[in-house]
């Protein structure tokens, strides 16, 4: 319409400010004919020419040049004047300006408001004044009568934006979306009173929420519970985002949340046991078999089935360390293993549902990590619908401006245009309202929503704090003001709801049964078909060299690499990838070694004829960052793709290969919680780099590997870091094997460096095939990709498995061996050339392939080939504070005799991984070769 506005005179009455008007009006036609005035209806659609559908705007920019130029045939047409119509264009935009504004001037917050109003929000602004107040305009879209005085329009948008409830909605691109929140926020039908009974319920369920934390203060004085006090609407909003959940379908939520509230949350939502918890509290619970550590009770996760109108829906509360929201991620991904696991359709049936605090909400980059996945292929959920229990004080914050930069916490959720409610949590029947409207919004249009409740937190961040020593006016405040439960019984008792015995009556009640160590939540439905143990059964006291069979026919090779071979008709390859191809086809006839892109492409292939699962995301993965997977396929005529390995046979497992966005963290907490979701599927996250896995350290330190020993909670999850030195500089050689190696225990993670096709292949076919369930960290390649050496034969895929030890490759005397180079990676090559060069017949050279868990038995087996060793070297190519050498030199010491000398050949200590020089890189290569093959070892 903007060319239409530059057909308006000045002197129109349609100029200007009155031309946003005429705009609004069309607009609103356009999206509902019935919402504007008759005579309007009448212009535009004459506009149209009865057609009710969007025409090409010249007729109605010709139409409306001609009405600007004669105002008095708009004033005969309306019964305006020029004058009436200004007004009537202020009213429209004071309307939207409501829309838009409104949430800033809510009476939302408990404490009482502390921002002023803007200028903008007053009649003033826009000329408006007191005489217009009684005067009757157009109300345009906005709900009731078709013409209302002034003093009533805005009485009325003050109740629907300006009350307990800010809505933050108009930021939203799309109109569809946008209309739709309008309508449900503005439709009395909508927003009609709760019966008598569900706000009996309702002031039940802050009975608890308040009951529970005081019988844990009284009970177990000065234990640490991280209170809800302040913010017990949350759990009537869980118990009612679960019921409307399930009246619309759904059949599992999955909540990931801290620890503030979540000793209530487990208690009076998901059904946990009270004795469970009072016996947590005084140290007499006995842990699940497999938590060797265990964890502190406001970390640990739950499941139950709890009954609803609609029939049971599965909750699921995840485990969560105390790194607040680095569960959103995980949370996700066990969402969508759900999903997928459910099949078609399921995007409703599966609800993803975060708590957040409104200081971490606004503060941990992986909130923004895990939004902007949102609406990825890869990692979409169909929204998640979002809890930010905002106590405005956060951990220890003495002034808002130190937590954020932003007018609100909830502001990052605008990157994706969700909306936020941001609701009074003093005020339950507005916070049963949102809760309603952001489930069916989420259900509708499939995108995340957020709930923003404005609350407060009675006590310190824990029982033993003392707020008022830096908060001393806010606490002054929160001592004087009334628990949410006692202003709702308030409230109910002036409305002839209830009683005040009956409100007195709930609270005994509430007690009796805790008092009981009954269950005090909705109805808990007894449901195997969730169970996590008969997922898991199978894989539990497993041992690493448990037995499989990971050798696959000639056959079947063969016929998975013609499958790889066809491609959709008009589908032209990139010259360099037809050459791949094309080499691959000579690598399955037997008339090229096999490289590592076959191999590792036919492990996934076959794992899907077997009718596995594999899932395989990181950035650039399709491809490979060193351009040698190609399992996604690009189309040089167009921007079609096309992935080989989804087209073997009908009968085939699911394969998900996507491309990742930019992010280390939100990605591989996405994958760490679908691998703990889905045993049978092989998933995999690649690094672009190793060492930008550092980007994600919190999620391998506190999930992957003590997640079982803390939680009892088995995982398969694979992750492929690109390492080695070539000379590229510090942030591109190192996948920080070490960290890797200081964290291994009990047998809690898999760390190996495969230097051949046909080990990636048994490797990667073990971890599925196994009926083990370890996380898998894998040293791979960058290189060895495409090194002469590192070659295997369609003889080393048909027979054979992963070698946890490689020994000597070459024909020695082994009888005249008097030095073993024990070496990970692709050092091996180097230190075989020039053996081989040199003719060292005394010295013998193998391969760890498995670090940890450390295969001493095969270890002993390799060293007592050699009679009269005399020296063991460990060579690596990482410096000697870094790499196996501090974190394995014992398993060495442990597995020899007592008279071999162990010795160490690599750099010397450095405080960083490598040099940024390849002239260096290349002399310190050279140095640590001969010192492992010759001499005394550097760093001594």
């Amino acid at each position: 319409m903007s060319t239409l506005l530059k057909l308006f005179q000045d002197s129109s009455s349609l100029y200007g400010s009155n031309a946003t008007f005429i705009e609004d009006l069309y607009e609103q036609y356009l999206e509902d004919p019935e919402s504007v005035d008759p005579s309007w209806q009448q212009q535009f659609r004459q506009i149209h020419r009865g057609v009710d559908y969007e025409t090409p705007h010249s007729p109605v920019v010709e139409r409306f040049a001609k009405l600007a130029k004669s105002p008095a045939k708009l004033a005969q047409l309306q019964g305006y004047t020029e004058q009436s119509v200004k007004k009537q264009s202020a009213v429209a935009r004071l309307i939207n300006h409501y829309r838009v504004r409104g949430h800033q001037i809510a009476n939302n917050n408990p404490l009482g408001k502390t921002t002023p109003a803007p200028l903008d929000m007053e009649p003033s602004y826009y000329g408006l004044t007191e005489p217009d107040m009684d005067t009757l305009f157009d109300t345009g879209s906005l709900y009731g009568d078709s013409r209302q005085p002034l003093r009533e329009i805005i009485a009325r948008l003050k109740t629907i934006y300006c009350g307990s409830i800010g809505s933050e909605f108009m930021h939203i691109v799309d109109t569809k979306e946008r209309r739709w929140l309008i309508n449900r926020l503005e439709s009395p039908k909508l927003t009609s009173a709760l019966s008598a009974d569900k706000k009996r319920w309702l002031l039940k369920l802050l009975t608890s929420a308040e009951g529970i934390e005081h019988h844990l203060q009284n009970r177990f004085v000065g234990q640490k519970r991280f209170s809800l006090e302040g913010g017990e609407a949350l759990i009537p909003i869980l118990d009612e985002l679960i019921q409307c959940s399930g009246s619309q379908g759904a059949k599992e939520i999955v909540l990931g949340m801290a620890h503030r509230g979540r000793l209530n949350v487990l208690v009076n939502i998901l059904g946990k046991s009270p004795a469970s918890l009072f016996d947590e509290f005084a140290g007499t619970f006995k842990a699940t078999p497999g938590m060797n550590s265990g964890d502190v009770k406001y970390h640990m996760g739950f499941s139950s089935n709890i009954e609803s109108e609609a029939g049971p829906i599965h909750l699921t509360l995840a485990f969560n360390p105390s790194h607040l929201e680095i569960i959103n991620p995980v949370v996700e991904g066990s969402v969508r293993a759900r999903q997928d696991r459910a099949g078609e359709g399921a995007i409703n049936t599966v609800i993803p549902v975060l708590i957040h605090g409104d200081a971490a909400f606004a503060g941990q980059g992986i909130v923004m990590e895990t939004l902007n996945m949102s609406q990825t292929r890869g990692f979409s959920t169909g929204g998640t619908i979002h809890i930010v229990i905002n106590n405005q004080i956060g951990f220890t914050t003495s002034n808002p401006k130190d937590a954020r930069s932003t007018l609100y916490c909830t502001d990052v959720a605008s990157m994706i245009q969700a909306p936020v409610f941001h609701v009074n949590g003093d005020d339950p029947e507005a916070v049963i309202f949102v809760t309603k409207l952001a489930v069916e919004y989420r259900m509708t249009f499939n995108r995340d929503v957020v709930i923003d409740l404005i609350c407060y937190r009675r006590l310190g961040h824990n029982e033993a704090d003392e707020p008022a020593a830096t908060q001393p006016m806010m606490y002054q405040t929160i001592r004087k003001h009334k628990t949410t439960r006692k202003l709702y019984a308030e409230r109910l008792l002036k409305e002839g709801v209830v009683s005040a015995d009956e409100a007195l009556a709930m609270e005994q009640d509430y007690q009796k049964q805790l008092d009981a160590g009954e269950i005090v939540s909705r109805p808990v439905i007894p449901n195997p078909t969730y169970s996590y143990s008969s997922q898991w059964q199978q894989f539990l006291n497993k041992h690493w060299n448990q037995d499989c069979h990971t050798a696959v026919s000639l056959d079947r090779i063969r016929f998975c690499n013609d499958r790889m071979q066809r491609l959709p008709s008009n589908f032209e390859l990139h010259p360099r990838v037809a050459k791949v191809m094309e080499n691959r086809r000579k690598m399955a006839a037997g008339a090229m070694p096999l490289d590592w892109g076959f191999a590792e492409n036919m492990a996934y292939a076959t794992l899907l004829m077997e009718n596995h699962n594999i899932r395989l995301t990181g950035q650039d993965v399709g491809r490979g960052t060193f351009v040698h997977r190609h399992a996604v396929l690009h189309n040089q005529i167009n921007h079609k793709t096309y992935t080989p390995l989804k087209h073997l046979d009908k009968n085939q497992g699911r394969a998900q290969i996507f491309d990742s966005l930019l992010s280390e963290a939100g990605v591989l907490g996405f994958e760490y919680g679908y691998s703990t979701t889905t045993p049978n599927t092989l998933v995999i996250w690649e690094a672009q780099f190793g060492d930008f896995a550092n980007g994600a350290q919190v999620l391998i330190d506190q999930f992957i590997s003590s997640g079982e020993t803390k939680w009892g909670r088995l995982c398969g999850l694979t992750m492929l870091l690109p390492h080695g030195f070539e000379g590229q500089g510090p942030e591109h050689s190192s996948a920080r094997l070490e960290r890797y190696l200081q964290l291994c225990a009990e047998h809690n993670i898999q760390v190996c460096n495969p230097t051949t096709p046909s080990q990636i292949f048994h490797l990667l076919r073990r971890q599925l095939i196994r009926p083990y369930r370890k996380p898998l960290v894998v040293m791979s390649p960058k290189s060895l990709l495409r090194h002469k050496l590192a070659v295997s034969t369609l003889e080393d895929l048909t027979s054979g498995q992963f070698e946890p030890i490689i020994g000597e490759q070459d024909e020695v005397n082994a009888k005249k061996v008097t030095r073993f180079v024990l070496c990970s990676g692709k050092v091996y090559y180097d230190l075989l050339e020039v053996r081989r060069q040199d003719d060292l017949k005394h010295v013998a050279i193998a391969r760890l392939e498995q670090i940890y868990p450390f295969p001493g038995t095969l270890f002993k087996a390799e060293i007592a080939k050699y009679p009269n060793l005399k020296e063991f070297v460990w060579c690596q190519e990482e410096p000697k504070n870094q790499g196996a050498w501090y974190n394995s030199n014992h398993h060495f010491v442990d597995n020899l005799p007592p008279a071999i000398k162990v010795t160490y050949a690599g750099r010397d200590a450095s405080a960083s991984p490598a040099v940024g020089s390849f002239h260096v890189h290349i002399e310190q290569q050279k140095a640590v070769v001969q010192s492992a093959l010759y001499g005394t070892p550097s760093g001594k």
